[in-house]
């Protein structure tokens, strides 16, 4: 699969997520990138940021976007096959905006999205 066709399957994750949940999205960016960084864990993805449920007070001005990042790598190795891979992508999508919600780890696996 190509770098291309990812980046379509993360746009369609993103495009069955209810627009309830979109419409609540502030202020962050969703990227891909090729793999995580080198001297950490193996990651399918990543949130950088402050989750909504934190943002307090004046939180807002003048805050960079936060950030989810879909790595292509890990995901593409951990893949059976192409429907693997697109459920994989959606899992890790949902997973970081999840995240972006404020919910944990621990939450998200209890609800299927570990």
């Amino acid at each position: 699969m190509s770098d291309d066709e990812f980046d379509v399957i993360v746009g369609e994750a993103l495009d069955a997520v209810p627009p309830a949940f979109l419409d609540r999205m502030d202020n962050v960016a969703i990227l891909v990138d090729d793999e995580p960084p080198a001297d950490g864990p193996v990651l399918l993805g990543l949130y950088e940021g402050t989750p909504l449920p934190e943002r307090v007070g004046g939180w807002g001005y003048g805050s960079l976007p936060d950030r989810i990042t879909v790595f292509r790598g890990p995901l593409r190795r951990m893949a059976r096959d192409v429907e693997d891979l697109r459920h994989e992508i959606t899992v890790t999508v949902v997973h970081e905006l999840g995240h972006h919600f404020g919910i944990d780890d621990a939450r998200l696996h209890e609800l299927g999205w570990g």
